[in-house]
């Protein structure tokens, strides 16, 4: 008896010992795919990692868009970030003549919710956070809203947001990603999907790279700011003309 008793308790110990093991390895690989998923936390370290390509809608309606600023260009005014100054690091659309750009559709290009609202001297501008990757937040600027927008309110991808204000400004979106050590400005380009870069491939950009100009580039043809305003314009070309 004392030897079948001893049995039964060696084999309920083996099984404990099993589950706890079983449950450990659970535990761990949640933890390690949490860890690992560079994209899925507040911040994303962009020096190491780069930005994740997701965007699959178009903001606006590409058919009317004439030409588009690159990143870093000398229009506008100063937009810069935590780690750069004097350069306009997001991009301006400005449409065909022959559109009333009033009339323009503009959409959320991602999931997100509302975080900001301002009301600029030409429409209104918004800042999305995203949903899938919330390090990353998008600015819409000089949108007439379809309708009233509370800070806190969820959109959808594709979901119209309301037109562009008119012909008085173009338009422009930004993109900014929270980092481990900052507020980062990159590229709206650097966060498309390649389906989705297909349809500027057709307009006739080659590739996304086009659509910047480097740190490195801007550093060399330097501006010269008086607040937000440019001084100079520099020699590096601005645009990029649609086909």
């Amino acid at each position: 008896m004392v030897n079948i008793s001893n049995s039964i308790l060696f084999v309920v110990l083996i099984g404990l010992l099993l589950m706890c093991s079983c449950n450990d390895k659970r535990k761990n690989s949640f933890e390690t795919s949490a860890q690992t998923d560079k994209f899925s936390g507040n911040t994303i370290d962009v020096q190491k990692h780069g930005v994740p390509k997701f965007i699959n809608v178009n903001y606006c309606e590409l058919e009317k868009v004439h030409r588009i600023s690159k990143f870093r260009s000398s229009f506008g005014h100063d937009y810069s970030d935590d780690f750069e100054d004097c350069r306009s690091m997001k991009h301006y659309y400005e449409f065909h003549d022959s559109v009333n750009w009033s009339n323009v559709k503009i959409f959320s290009p991602l999931d997100g919710r509302i975080t900001r609202i301002y009301n600029e001297w030409a429409g209104t501008k918004l800042q999305i956070q995203s949903k899938k990757h919330p390090a990353i937040s998008i600015e819409i600027f000089h949108i007439d809203t379809i309708h009233t927008l509370y800070i806190g309110d969820t959109v959808k991808a594709g979901e119209l947001l309301g037109t562009h204000f008119g012909s008085q400004t173009d338009s422009d979106i930004a993109v900014g990603v929270q980092t481990p050590i900052g507020w980062k400005l990159v590229s709206y380009f650097s966060i498309m999907s390649d389906l989705l870069f297909l349809n500027f491939q057709a307009r006739g950009i080659s590739h996304r790279d086009s659509m910047l100009i480097s740190k490195q580039q801007r550093d060399a043809d330097s501006l010269k700011c008086n607040g937000e305003q440019f001084q100079n314009r520099g020699a590096l070309s601005q645009w990029m003309l649609l086909n």
